[in-house]
């Protein structure tokens, strides 16, 4: 199929990708399905149509497929939009960008498909991690996109030795936790604050369930790491930023991490960051890409 931008006169350099490897000839594109045409679904689906050499959006999906139809009628090349089981028909990568509750019904046809499948939420992954066993008998793959949390590759070779402690601290303007599980079922309330409020300490694992929209971080991290419970979290609501701020800590016999990060948040859904969307680009590009930065 050609690249929809020379259908209007654009041209643009296929031999490189941006990244500096040679990509798959057109020939061998793959093929990608989308899974939610949210605020992270939707910048990933715009940046597919105005052209990723090596890849193609051919299918979408959402809650509503009407409305689906809708936001992508005016692409160059609009997506078949379909249910979420037939996500993974005819396509080589399925990008899960849905909520989490969502989660098995795009994974469970992709992984028995023997489809690589792409997810940004690393909460949805701890709490179904029979989806892992999954892809090694079906020949699927699953990858975890590192989202809104950096250094995840050094954390990885750390992991290769011995890691003694992880500790992480998110802090978020209270629009960003609004509708957590944890607040509701504690009675938090963050919507008035006039200084920072500690709404959360214990473990990843135990914070990707009490907050599965809003701190996938930690389970990134917690998986990273090999450990979801070595994770120390702590997550804080404070009402004098505009950021998504992270700070993670890691002591290993091989090498001691201090990482932070301000995410800027997305203006159609503040519990997520801008650069979650970017990443999940980022990875698609380096899965057709000759040349593959970072472990």
């Amino acid at each position: 199929m050609r690249n929809p931008l020379h259908a209007v006169g654009r041209t643009r350099p296929v031999e490189y990708d941006r990244s500096g490897g040679t990509t798959l000839p057109q020939s061998m594109e793959q093929r990608v399905a989308l899974a939610g045409l949210g605020a992270v679904g939707m910048d990933c689906a715009r940046a597919l149509d105005a052209g990723l050499p090596g890849l193609r959006l051919a299918r979408a999906s959402a809650a509503d497929l009407e409305r689906a139809a809708r936001r992508v009628e005016s692409f160059l090349c609009p997506p078949l939009i379909v249910a979420p089981e037939r996500l993974a028909e005819e396509t080589d990568i399925v990008v899960d960008c849905a909520p989490s509750s969502a989660f098995r019904g795009v994974a469970v046809p992709a992984l028995e498909g023997g489809r690589t499948l792409l997810t940004i939420s690393g909460a949805a992954l701890l709490e179904n991690w029979d989806m892992v066993d999954l892809a090694r008998r079906s020949g699927g793959v699953i990858h975890l996109a590192s989202g809104a949390v950096p250094g995840l590759d050094a954390v990885q070779a750390a992991r290769r030795g011995r890691i003694s402690r992880v500790r992480m601290v998110t802090t978020k303007p209270p629009p960003g936790l609004a509708g957590a599980p944890h607040l509701i079922e504690h009675g938090i309330e963050i919507e008035n604050l006039d200084e920072p409020l500690r709404v959360f300490a214990g473990n990843a694992r135990e914070g990707a369930r009490a907050f599965p929209a809003n701190v996938n971080v930690a389970a990134a991290l917690g998986l990273a790491a090999g450990d979801p419970d070595l994770v120390e979290l702590e997550v804080w609501a404070d009402p004098s930023i505009r950021v998504n701020r992270h700070r993670i800590l890691v002591e290993s016999n091989s090498a001691n991490i201090d990482l932070s990060i301000e995410n800027i948040p997305s203006q159609e859904n503040p519990r997520s960051g801008r650069i979650v969307a970017l990443s999940v680009v980022a990875c698609l590009e380096k899965m057709v890409a000759a040349l593959r930065i970072g472990t």
